[in-house]
């Protein structure tokens, strides 16, 4: 826009200074700065900025050069619009041809304006200090340029790295949450299912119309009701219903009362009677644990008792659970005795980790199984 108005200035300075001659001298001024004017317009329509480098601003800026030379001819305040062309040379025609131009153009208005009022000091240093002026500008402006483009690749780069680890987020976010519900359902839905099933099967072989049989179809309907109620709870994330409106002690005193009822097994839960205040995510994840390693008890230890046994200390609270069931090799940890391979023990330490507690399993082959999960809690 200052360009424009730069030009504007210089082209009206020589219409009016062209009214000194005669008649034609007038006229010839006047159609030419007219035409002069018209081809610049020309040149930043439809926006009124300047043409793009390239081979119409090239066209552009030889049209406007030639009238220019035809202007300088007839009046020598047309010198003056050279300080306009010096800006289009260096915007137009790059740095190196955009110079040559400048010096050019500039030895040519010296020349111009000796030829038409003689050659002076003033007539030489005036055309000299503008091309100067007009390259600093020019390298100025060019540099601010190549930092502006640097700045924007650079913008762009962390564009798209930013959303490369917001896709990389998400999957991380998306295969955590996979491994949540895993764990989630194998410590719920499949064991109370298992748990189902045996009822079941003890119903059947006790035979439906039986007293015993109808006892153990009710044992089934109640694991199946617990069920869904887990299912529902962890779906909205949720501490389990085990824990609504208690601790993790009276938590774990019904988990081994159902588990006795249901299994057979012999299960002997000795907890504190006050365990303090405990996080609801750590309670969860006692919970959790002491279903996955009874669960494997049931499914693998072969085992006719287990001890589950909660202590609080100051600043930990620590979850034992012991069978005396055929054991496996703790190198080996998820593969058990029979060689089959368990995700409980997996999800069990990732459960853990998780919340910054601690998994520890030991066992041997025929000396049973000992899992003991602590976690830091506050005093």
């Amino acid at each position: 826009m200052s360009l424009h108005a730069l030009v504007v200035a210089l082209i009206a300075i020589l219409v009016l200074n062209s009214t000194d001659g005669t008649l034609a001298h007038g006229v010839a001024v006047l159609s030419l700065s007219t035409l002069f004017a018209a081809t610049y317009v020309l040149g930043v329509l439809p926006d009124g900025a300047l043409p793009e480098p390239g081979r119409r601003g090239t066209w552009w800026i030889g049209a406007l050069t030639l009238e220019w030379l035809a202007l300088l001819w007839l009046s020598v305040e047309a010198t003056y619009l050279v300080f306009a062309l010096f800006f289009l040379y260096l915007r137009l025609l790059g740095t190196v041809r955009g110079i040559v131009a400048v010096i050019g153009t500039t030895l040519v208005a010296i020349c111009a304006f000796g030829l038409h009022r003689g050659f002076d000091v003033a007539g030489i240093v005036g055309p000299v200090l503008g091309a100067g002026v007009a390259i600093v500008i020019g390298l100025g402006y060019e540099a601010l340029n190549r930092e502006v483009a640097r700045r924007q690749r650079l913008i762009e780069e962390l564009t798209r790295t930013r959303d490369q680890l917001a896709v990389a987020e998400h999957a991380a976010g998306v295969v955590a949450e996979r491994e949540r519900l895993a764990r989630e359902i194998h410590d719920t839905v499949s064991q109370s299912l298992s748990s189902v099933i045996m009822l079941l099967h003890a119903a059947q072989r006790s035979g439906p119309g039986t007293e015993k049989g109808g006892e153990r179809l009710e044992q089934a309907r109640q694991a199946a009701t617990e069920a869904l109620a887990e299912t529902r709870e962890f779906i909205h994330a949720l501490a389990p219903p085990a824990l609504r409106n208690a601790g993790i002690g009276d938590a774990l005193v019904r988990l081994g009362a159902r588990t006795r009822d249901t299994t057979g097994l012999q299960v002997e839960v000795a907890v504190p009677e006050d365990t303090g205040i405990v996080p609801t995510p750590v309670e969860t994840a006692l919970l959790r644990i002491a279903q996955g390693a009874i669960a494997n008890v049931i499914q693998h230890a072969h085992a006719t008792r287990v001890d589950l046994t909660l202590t609080r200390l100051d600043d930990e609270i620590i979850l034992d659970i012991v069978d005396a069931g055929v054991g496996f090799d703790p190198a080996h940890l998820g593969t058990l005795g029979d060689g089959s391979t368990s995700f409980g023990l997996a999800a069990m330490q990732e459960r853990a980790t998780s919340l910054g507690g601690r998994l520890v399993v030991e066992s041997r082959p025929g000396h049973g199984t000992s899992v003991v999960a602590s976690f830091a809690v506050a005093p």
